[in-house]
């Protein structure tokens, strides 16, 4: 398996989505493939994101597997003994894209290391 990211962003916002293919693709071929999906779906995607749209086109054209879309355990690790627990996965978001519910959304945030309220320590 093999794995190929879709970032988008703003000035306010970074979004990214993580996709799966049994295939190995190169950048350009990558790139090639996004760009041809891209064209397919800017003008009227229904999607929450351009990247969710794209990522659908992949799946639907070439194969490509959303990996979140196919997340089946989760687990939260602590350094505190006895913290360490499976987490709840909601089979709605499991069943496919953009099924989240309407108030939820995730975020990647970058935090100074000395701002982290879990040190690696």
């Amino acid at each position: 398996m093999y794995f190929y990211e879709l970032s988008e962003s703003d000035d306010e916002i970074f979004a990214n989505l993580l996709l799966g293919h049994d295939s190995e693709y190169d950048e350009q071929e990558f790139l090639d493939l996004v760009l041809e999906a891209r064209d397919a779906v800017i003008k009227d995607f229904e999607q929450d994101s351009l990247i969710e749209a794209i990522a659908a086109e992949l799946e639907k054209r070439h194969g490509f597997v959303h990996v979140e879309a196919n997340l089946r355990a989760a687990v939260r690790v602590s350094a505190e003994e006895g913290e360490t627990a499976i987490t709840a996965v909601d089979e709605r978001v499991v069943a496919g894209f953009g099924q989240e519910e309407e108030d939820f959304r995730s975020m990647l945030v970058e935090v100074e290391p000395e701002d982290r309220p879990y040190r690696d320590n």
